[in-house]
């Protein structure tokens, strides 16, 4: 059952690990049948770098907050994007990234397409029902929603907003919002930072993000 969610930003307790992503990719190969059943659907939108970065970082809260459940966060993180695949490819970047992108209807539709896909590939690998329902609550939502209803829908949100503090998030995402890496990372220390609802969220998303601003020289390619 997941966890209420206490207060944001929720606190920390444990060591947070707070060195480069890399360092620790995604942990065994429990999930590798999911993977393996939605190949196709990480090939839209460089969400076959985006997932994987951040899985890492959804098991990298996990340890930070060993009282969640792990697995819900670590499934919900795999499959959250995969709906980009089967909405209108060209109306991804024209309306999911450009005005008031988080109210666009491709975005409400990719997270309905996302719970759709859970529901196709989970139950035939043996997650049970309310497991899958679970999965998908986290899923529906986590774009256009402004609060995290538990402890597993937050740890996931961040997850998902951390991998874009990372150079390859900032590569992508910058052309994505059409502006450049020293614009952009002042975007999301200004209002993605905000957003993250854990502590630990917060301590990595400030520590990759200073650590991308040095490697791309924002401070002078401006």
């Amino acid at each position: 059952m997941p966890l209420p969610l206490p207060p944001t930003p929720v606190p920390v307790s444990q060591p947070v690990d707070t060195s480069p992503i890399e360092t620790t990719p995604p942990n065994g190969s429990d999930l590798d049948p999911i993977w393996r059943s939605v190949v196709t659907e990480t090939r839209t939108r460089g969400n076959d770098i985006h997932l994987p970065v951040s899985l890492a970082y959804a098991e990298r809260l996990c340890a930070a907050y060993p009282q969640a459940d792990a697995l819900l966060v670590r499934v919900a993180i795999l499959l959250h994007d995969t709906g980009w695949a089967r909405v209108d490819e060209e109306k991804i970047l024209s309306e999911g990234f450009a005005g008031d992108w988080r109210k666009a209807a491709i975005r409400y539709e990719h997270e309905k397409q996302g719970c759709l896909i859970a529901q196709e590939v989970l139950p035939p690998l043996g997650y049970d029902d309310a497991f899958v329902m679970e999965v998908c609550a986290i899923i529906d939502g986590h774009d256009t929603r402004h609060e995290a209803y538990s402890l597993e829908d937050a740890l996931m949100r961040d997850a998902d907003r951390l991998w874009r503090f990372e150079p390859m998030g900032i590569a992508l995402a910058s052309g994505w919002f059409k502006m450049n890496p020293a614009v952009y990372t002042d975007r999301l220390r200004a209002e993605i930072i905000p957003e993250l609802l854990t502590e630990a969220g917060i301590l990595m998303g400030e520590a990759a993000l200073d650590r991308s601003c040095a490697l791309l020289k924002t401070a002078v390619l401006r």
